[in-house]
């Protein structure tokens, strides 16, 4: 499966706004995503810019303390040398884009082998949800968006008193088994360092590293799915 990562970006964008509301527009080439329910500012995305492409973005986000600016690279100390020339500095660094082959993945619905544990599924303005609950607890969650062939899957969590039971696992299953609903055929999130391991074990692979910068701490790792 080879990729051009400037249009999985735009894809990964489109979803990840579709899944949690968010407003987008371009900034030149690139996407940009209104963050209403966090910082109510702009964070901006690109793949690999050039210099002046950085300079542009960076000033952009230094408008504003909350506004972010995303890096998608495997370069991260150009970017980051960039940035300090532009009044920027990493708030993040540990996130990667992943990806996968959907026909990898298993279609059919989970099943718990914990009868304390409950899974249930919905769909809202298009996003999929999967959660896991322990009587009034929700032990697990999370929810996939659809763009074109692309599923995006989004905001994986499974809380403290009930990791380690492979529930992480057994959500990004439920939701593979939403999405093809859909005629998918790729994957595509941000993964935290946690996150990569568990979806490396579910056939995931690293695209490339991101790279968050700001002119505050207040973007840091926002967008860990």
């Amino acid at each position: 499966m080879v990729e051009d990562t400037t249009h999985l970006l735009e894809i990964w964008v489109a979803g990840w706004a579709g899944c949690r509301g968010y407003e987008t527009r371009r900034e030149g080439r690139f996407p940009a995503a209104l963050r209403a329910d966090t910082t109510h500012e702009w964070e901006y995305f690109a793949y690999d810019p050039s210099d002046a492409e950085f300079e542009a973005l960076a000033a952009k986000t230094a408008e504003v303390p909350a506004r972010v600016l995303t890096i998608l690279t495997n370069d991260a100390a150009r970017y980051t040398l960039l940035g300090q020339r532009n009044g920027l500095h990493v708030t993040s660094a540990s996130q990667t884009m992943m990806i996968v082959d959907m026909e990898t993945q298993d279609s059919e619905d989970p099943w718990l082998s914990d009868d304390d544990l409950k899974l249930e599924t919905s769909r809202t303005d298009g996003v999929h949800h999967a959660v896991v609950t322990a009587g009034e607890d929700v032990a697990a969650s999370g929810r996939v968006f659809v763009v074109g062939h692309t599923a995006i899957f989004d905001n994986i969590v499974t809380s403290a008193a009930y990791q380690r039971r492979g529930l992480g696992s057994f959500i990004m299953k439920a939701l593979a088994a939403q999405a093809f609903e859909h005629d998918v055929d790729s994957g595509l999130l941000l993964a935290s360092l946690d996150g990569q391991k568990l979806y490396s074990h579910l056939g995931w692979r690293e695209v490339c590293h991101v790279l968050m910068l700001s002119t505050s701490d207040e973007g840091a790792d926002l967008s860990v799915g």
